[in-house]
């Protein structure tokens, strides 16, 4: 008998709140349901590069940088600007305003490749062209690069998992240990963008989007290159048994070598050599070719024998251990990816991984690992919440240790 007019009250305070907020203050819940996905998606992965770097900033003005690297994002050291430049970030930055040289017999800007340090040059030319602005162009081309790579990684996860799941594997992407690279000047943000849009091009059958996304792939990083076989493997089962379709989904495939043959054609002019790329590679010490397997083996053997005197010993060992044994953690997936997931996700992770890991260095093991996209789907997939937030957990906590260690120019590259 009450109810009714229980009913009536909870309306009458309703309108009496409604009545009672300004005409200017936005109704915020109706505002977010009119969002779409994708921009709520894009807000969520800005706010969290907000979020980082003021943890970043806050770990800059408690804890002394580790060393000095030797330059900074304005003409004086700046806490909060100088942990998004750090380590390779210097050398984006010359070669966005300086453009490239080649340096024979020595260390060459032409090692990096020339797609996001470009973008860096043509958005600091138009912010002004001063020395900062180059460092804050590519600040800005890495966080918009995430954000949009989320979105499409989303939409890429809806292809296998249902939209709960496919939101875990966004999130998964974001917090993956070493994927704090997203959010400064270095290239791991545009590279995971043509990746994960050239995969969702491919099986969504847009073959020019996907020949683009490839294209700009190969021009962003070098193992880029790496990624082709798993690509028209992902492109052959999508376009189906017609025969127009696969012709259509090889050329795609294909048209990847045009980034990285670009760029080989640009070296040959400027050094004569088209591979000069490669040879400056190698006087950073990476010589791929080597046992992929031996340098996880060499560290997994030293944490299992002498754990306390391998990390606390040796210099290098903590960031070392690191990077290895989120290399080995990504391997270890394999088996999984392959069963939910298909072969070509399967390819797609070795195949990211066989270039670093055959190259006798660990450094930069765990920026590989952070874009390759299959892995947080298949941890999206899983069952359980309990499970979900115990590894959601240990990622948070690794990535702030990862996130507070690179800002403070601890060797991790």
């Amino acid at each position: 008998m009450c109810c009714p007019q229980m009913s009536l009250n909870a309306e009458a305070l309703a309108g009496a709140t409604d009545t009672a907020r300004p005409r200017w203050l936005p109704r915020i819940g109706a505002v977010s349901l009119r969002l779409p996905l994708a921009a709520r998606i894009l807000m969520l992965a800005l706010c969290f590069r907000v979020a980082g770097a003021m943890v970043g900033f806050i770990s800059n003005v408690t804890i002394p940088d580790y060393q000095n690297q030797g330059f900074t994002v304005f003409e004086e050291p700046h806490l909060f600007w100088d942990r998004f430049a750090r380590w390779d970030s210097g050398w984006y930055n010359d070669i966005a305003s300086g453009g490239y040289r080649f340096v024979e017999g020595g260390r060459s800007n032409l090692a990096f490749f020339p797609l996001y340090p470009q973008l860096m040059g043509t958005f600091g030319r138009a912010l002004g062209g001063a020395h900062q602005d180059f460092y804050l162009a590519g600040i800005g081309i890495s966080w918009m690069s995430f954000g949009l790579a989320m979105v499409l990684m989303y939409r890429l996860a809806r292809f296998d998992l249902e939209h709960a799941a496919a939101l875990r594997a966004t999130m998964y992407a974001a917090i993956f240990p070493s994927a704090y690279f997203f959010g400064v000047v270095y290239s791991e943000s545009l590279f995971l963008l043509t990746l994960v849009g050239a995969a969702l091009a491919l099986r969504a059958q847009r073959w020019l989007l996907a020949a683009l996304a490839m294209a700009a792939m190969t021009a962003t990083r070098v193992n880029g290159v790496m990624f082709l076989p798993a690509l028209a493997w992902i492109a052959w089962r999508a376009a189906g048994p017609a025969a127009s379709m696969r012709w259509r989904s090889v050329a795609a495939a294909a048209a990847g070598l045009i980034g990285i043959g670009s760029y080989s054609i640009f070296n040959y002019t400027i050094s004569g050599n088209p591979f000069e790329w490669y040879d400056s590679i190698t006087r950073w010490g990476y010589h791929p070719g080597g046992n992929p397997l031996a340098g996880i083996s060499t560290i997994a053997l030293e944490l299992v024998t002498r754990p306390i005197a391998f990390i606390t010993a040796e210099k290098m060992a903590p960031y070392d251990a690191m990077n290895a044994i989120t290399a080995a953690a990504t391997l270890a997936t394999v088996p999984f990816i392959w069963k939910r997931l298909g072969g070509p996700y399967a390819a797609v992770v070795i195949l990211g991984l066989l270039l670093p890991l055959s190259s006798g260095q660990y450094e930069g093991l765990g920026r590989y690992c952070s874009v390759l996209f299959p892995l947080p789907i298949v941890l999206g997939s899983m069952h359980g919440e309990a499970r979900h937030l115990g590894l959601m957990t240990c990622f948070a906590l690794f990535y702030a240790l990862g996130l507070i260690l690179f800002g403070n120019v601890h060797p991790l590259f």
